[in-house]
């Protein structure tokens, strides 16, 4: 492609999940064409700064209170928008930054071609975590403002790309089909996430990996890990601000060795963590765009038991690579599990899962999505 479809990613400030979500969107766009970061506050580890041009516009988070967050919020827009004014390339990229409407507006003025790709439902995300600050009313209030910058902004937009259709479905944004771009899921690296050996020969462990907080459903989890049988383990892999209490929780079962807590572990481990699990479970919540967990375990053979929220059932396939929660108690939870685990088809589930992230999710198919949209967006 010429240099006249280079294109300018714009993200939110970033850290934890959406570092690594940029990276491998970033990792996609480079293959095809010459891309650049404009973001706020990433990581000082991060390999983005070794790979990409990238404009980091401050080094300050988004405050834990709502007042700095706002004024922070405003501040980032407005230089965003004085950098995406003086860039050259004709695509500008905004990545989770759905809500960005000051260099949104300065972008489509300076004639360049807009695309919006939320990672999730920011206002829902917002507002479950201000209701816990701030009175019911306004934070209602205040999640609504920032649905209505960014319904602004999917109207001014030239293009939209979601993870998958189901997830384009639930935001409302198949409202916008002539511009909808519903299948730019992100990739998995198949060679480092892969099966090792037979599925049949691996332990009975079910688990959890990611983040433990209240979002994720640990409490339920834990509920559902006491009673589980006696024959199979329950796994919790990852740390977060509910590790203390979980450990308390389940003290006696971890003593036993029914429940293993491994805490955090680094990224390079996360492979042989999900290559050890007969099932993954995976109580999203609608906040959520596409848990790349969910993708890396499928990658690596690994059946998911998951909520049907977003883009979840695309990937998800009731009894092809995986199960959907109907209901996300823990004692509809503990059922499912059993009957999962008591199934003499879990050879074949895991192996389906391996062919759809081979055909659908590897690096190669990302960039030729990625590809086409570039091209489409480039004949509109």
């Amino acid at each position: 492609m010429s240099t006249h479809d280079d294109v300018c990613v714009v993200t939110h400030p970033l850290s934890g999940a959406g570092e690594n979500a940029t990276r491998t969107l970033l990792e996609i766009l480079a293959a095809i064409t010459t891309v650049s970061l404009v973001t706020a506050n990433l990581p000082a580890s991060s390999s983005i700064r070794d790979r990409h041009e990238v404009i980091e516009v401050s080094q300050k988070d988004e405050g834990t209170s709502v007042p700095v967050a706002a004024v922070r919020f405003i501040a980032n827009q407005m230089r965003m928008g004085l950098i995406v004014a003086r860039r050259e390339e004709r695509i500008v990229l905004f990545y989770g930054a759905t809500s960005y409407l000051v260099p949104i507006v300065v972008a489509k003025l300076a004639g360049k071609t807009v695309v919006l790709e939320p990672r999730g439902d920011v206002p829902l995300t917002l507002r479950l975590q201000w209701e816990q600050r701030l009175p019911t009313p306004l934070a209602w209030g205040l999640a609504g403002s920032i649905r209505a910058l960014e319904w602004v902004g999917y109207t001014l937009a030239d293009g939209i790309v979601t993870y998958t259709p189901s997830m384009a479905e639930e935001l409302g944004l198949d409202t916008f089909e002539s511009k909808l771009y519903p299948n730019g899921a992100r990739y998995v690296d198949t060679d480092r996430f892969s099966p090792a050996g037979r599925f049949e020969d691996r332990e009975s462990v079910v688990g959890f990996l990611g983040r433990i907080d209240e979002e994720k459903g640990i409490r339920t989890l834990a509920a559902v890990a006491e009673d589980l049988p006696d024959d199979v383990t329950f796994r919790f892999v990852g740390d977060g601000q509910l590790s203390e209490w979980l450990q308390d929780r389940l003290e006696n079962d971890i003593e036993t060795g029914d429940v293993e807590l491994t805490g955090w572990v680094d990224h390079d481990d996360v492979p042989a963590e999900l290559r050890q699990l007969r099932l993954l479970i995976m109580p999203s919540q609608p906040t959520e765009g596409l848990p790349t967990v969910i993708l890396e375990a499928l990658a690596c053979g690994t059946p998911v038991y998951a909520t049907p929220v977003s883009g979840v059932p695309d990937v998800v396939r009731e009894g092809e690579t995986g199960f959907l929660m109907s209901d996300s108690n823990a004692d509809s939870i503990l059922v499912d599990i059993e009957a999962i685990m008591d199934r003499d088809d879990l050879n074949e589930i895991s192996a389906n899962g391996r062919t759809l992230i081979e055909d659908e999710y590897s690096f190669e198919a990302a960039v030729e999505r990625y590809r086409e949209i570039l091209l489409a967006l480039e004949d509109n």
